[in-house]
C-alpha cells in the first residue's frame, strides 16, 4: 500500500505523482480495448493541468464534470486537483431545473462534459451567467449557440506541453464538491478535502485486503462517490488494476470479471439480486472474485449468493459527508449488519433528546472523525445546513440504526424523506418540485412504494386543479421530459385532498399505509 510521506502529502495529486514513479508503465485503467498505465494517468492529467491553467484556471475554483465513465473523466478529475481547483461531479441524467441548480450553486465557472450531453447544456445556458468555459468531449462540432461563452474542444484543451505551474495544495484543502441526493430540501454541495480521499480509500483496502495482485471492476458512475474514493482511489493507493464500464450488465458480467482477471467488486443496490436471477451455470464459482463490498443484502441473499458464486460479502454503512464510520472485515462479518465502527471513527446512537440509547434500541447514527480533514469540510454556500448537521461537535447522519449485543450495527430505517431505487437515493422534494410543475397539478406527495427488486418504487400522490384534467400516462409522460429517468415515479394515484396535520403539512405516514391502492396507475404495468 503506497503511503504519504507526511501528512500534508495526503492529496490526489501526490497520489497520481507517486503511483507514476512507483508503478511506471504497469497497467492501471482498461476501458474497452484500451490499457492506460500509471504513467499514462499521470501525464494525461499533466496536460488538463496546463490546459486549465492556460485559461485562468487555479486553486479554489469550480469545474464542473458531466460525463459518463472513460478516462477523460479520471484524468479531468485528477487535472484540476493538480492546479488546487475544486471538481463539481454532476450526475448524467439531471437535466433542466436541477442541472442548472447544481453548477449554478456550485459557482462553477468552467465545464467538462460529453458532446451527447451538450444538448441539455443548451436548454439552460442562459440561466447559468457564471459558466465562462465549456470543454466538450467529442468528434463532432460544437453549437453555436455556444458563442457567447468561451468554449473549445478536448483536443484544444490538451493541445501544450503538459508542464502546469506548480500549485501547493494541502491535505485539508477541498477536492470536490459532491452533492447529495436532496432528502429535505435542495441537494447540498458537499466539501471534502483531499485527506478524506486517503481514508476512505485506506477504509476499503483494509477492509477488504486489496493489494497491488488485486484488479477492481468498476461499473459504477463516476460522478458518485463511490466510484471514485472507494474504488478508483482504493486501486491507486494499493497499486492495483481497474477496468472502468460505462454501466452494469448483467448479461456481460462474469464473462468481463473472467476476461480482465478481476478480483474485487462494489456492489450497490439491486446488483446483488440481478445476478442471483440469472440461471445456474457449471461455471458460477469460476470466477476469480474473492471479495464483494457493499450494502443491503439481507441474510438469506448474503448466504445464498456466497454459496453460489464462491465470494465473501463485506457490508458497511456510509454517506458522502462522512465515508464508511461503519464496516465488516473478513474476520469480523454479520450478515444482515453493517459491521462494527470503524477506526478512523467516534460513533453514538442517541435518542430524539439527544441522549445515548443501548444495545437493540433504535437511534440517530452521530459521527465524528478520528483524523484531521476526513470527512465533510461543510456544506458549500449553505452555512445554516452545516451548523444544523454538526450540532453538540458531532455530525448527524437522519439515520435510525441499532447494535446488538456483539457490537455489530444494522440499519433500521431513514429519518429524512428519501427513497432508494436501483442503488440511486431520490429526494421526494425534487420529485414533487418537477411534478407539480406541470400546469394541471395542485399539489402532489412522493412516497416509496415496495419494488419486486429489493429497495423502493416511486409513488406519487396526486391532487389536480380545479377544472383541470390530465391522465396518469400524460404525467408520466411529462416526468419522463422533466426528471432523471431514476427518478420517474411508477405508481400514480389521484386523489381530491392529501391528508394533513393541523399546520396543513402532509401526513405522509398515511399515504405509506395506504400504499398502492387499487385506482393506482402502474407505469411499470402499462409499460409492458
Amino acid at each position: 500500500m503506497l503511503m504519504a510521506d507526511s501528512p500534508r502529502d495526503r492529496t490526489v495529486p501526490h497520489l497520481i505523482r507517486s503511483c507514476a514513479k512507483r508503478y511506471g508503465e504497469r497497467p492501471f485503467l482498461h476501458f474497452r480495448d484500451e490499457i492506460h498505465s500509471f504513467v499514462d494517468m499521470d501525464r494525461m492529467s499533466d496536460l488538463v493541468a496546463a490546459g486549465w491553467q492556460a485559461l485562468g484556471f487555479g486553486k479554489g475554483d469550480k469545474v464542473g464534470i458531466l460525463m459518463s465513465n472513460k478516462p477523460e473523466y479520471l484524468t479531468s478529475w485528477f487535472g484540476l486537483s493538480k492546479i488546487g481547483a475544486i471538481e463539481v461531479p454532476v450526475n448524467t441524467a439531471h437535466r433542466g431545473y436541477l442541472l442548472t441548480y447544481m453548477l449554478d450553486q456550485s459557482d462553477c465557472t468552467g465545464l467538462v462534459l460529453d458532446e451527447a450531453l451538450l444538448p441539455h447544456l443548451l436548454d439552460i445556458i442562459n440561466d447559468l451567467p457564471k459558466l465562462t468555459h465549456i470543454v466538450v468531449v467529442g468528434d463532432g462540432p460544437l453549437d453555436a449557440n455556444l458563442a457567447d461563452k468561451h468554449w473549445l474542444p478536448w483536443e484544444g484543451l490538451i493541445a501544450n506541453a503538459g508542464s502546469p505551474a506548480p500549485v501547493d495544495v494541502a491535505w485539508s484543502d477541498p477536492f470536490v464538491i459532491m452533492f447529495t441526493s436532496g432528502t429535505t430540501g435542495p441537494s447540498k454541495g458537499s466539501v471534502m478535502p483531499h485527506n478524506y480521499a486517503w481514508v476512505m480509500a485506506e477504509t476499503m483496502i483494509r477492509c477488504g485486503g486489496y493489494t497491488d495482485a488485486d484488479c477492481l471492476y468498476n461499473v459504477l458512475p463516476l460522478f458518485h462517490g463511490n466510484s471514485q474514493v472507494l474504488q478508483t482511489m482504493a486501486a491507486m493507493v494499493s497499486g492495483a488494476r481497474m477496468v472502468l464500464r460505462d454501466h452494469f450488465s448483467a448479461s456481460s458480467f462474469w464473462d468481463e470479471v473472467r476476461h480482465y482477471r478481476c478480483t474485487v467488486f462494489n456492489y450497490i443496490g439491486t446488483i446483488l439480486s440481478v445476478l442471483m436471477k440469472a440461471e445456474p451455470s457449471r461455471k458460477d464459482r469460476d470466477n476469480g472474485i474473492r471479495v464483494m463490498v457493499g450494502a443491503g443484502a439481507g441474510p438469506g441473499l448474503f448466504a445464498a449468493f456466497e454459496e453460489r458464486f464462491g465470494v465473501m460479502l463485506i457490508e458497511g454503512y456510509g454517506m458522502s459527508e462522512i465515508g464508511l464510520p461503519l464496516i465488516s472485515t473478513p474476520l469480523a462479518r454479520k450478515p444482515g449488519t453493517c459491521g462494527r465502527p470503524s477506526e478512523f471513527f467516534e460513533i453514538k446512537l442517541v435518542d430524539d433528546e439527544g441522549m445515548p440509547v443501548g444495545p437493540k434500541c433504535q437511534g440517530e447514527l452521530l459521527v465524528r472523525t478520528r483524523q484531521p480533514w476526513s470527512m465533510l469540510l461543510g456544506y458549500y454556500n449553505m452555512p445554516d445546513k452545516t451548523v444544523e448537521a454538526w450540532q453538540d461537535l458531532w455530525f448527524h447522519t437522519g439515520d435510525y440504526l441499532q447494535y446488538d449485543d456483539d457490537g455489530y450495527f444494522s440499519f433500521v430505517d431513514r429519518k429524512k424523506d428519501a427513497m432508494r431505487r436501483r442503488g440511486e437515493n431520490i429526494s421526494s422534494f425534487e420529485v414533487e418540485r418537477s411534478v407539480a410543475g406541470h400546469p394541471a397539478v395542485l399539489e402532489c406527495a412522493a412516497i416509496p412504494a415496495p419494488s419486486e427488486l429489493g429497495e423502493d418504487e416511486v409513488m406519487v400522490c396526486v391532487v389536480l386543479k380545479e377544472h383541470q384534467t390530465v391522465t396518469a400516462k400524460a404525467l408520466s409522460a411529462w416526468c419522463e421530459a422533466n426528471m432523471a429517468g431514476f427518478m420517474v415515479p411508477r405508481f400514480y394515484r389521484f386523489m381530491p385532498t392529501l391528508p394533513k396535520t393541523p399546520t396543513a403539512r402532509i401526513e405522509k405516514y398515511r399515504l405509506r399505509q395506504d400504499g398502492v391502492t387499487t385506482d393506482t396507475w402502474d407505469r411499470g404495468s402499462a409499460r409492458r
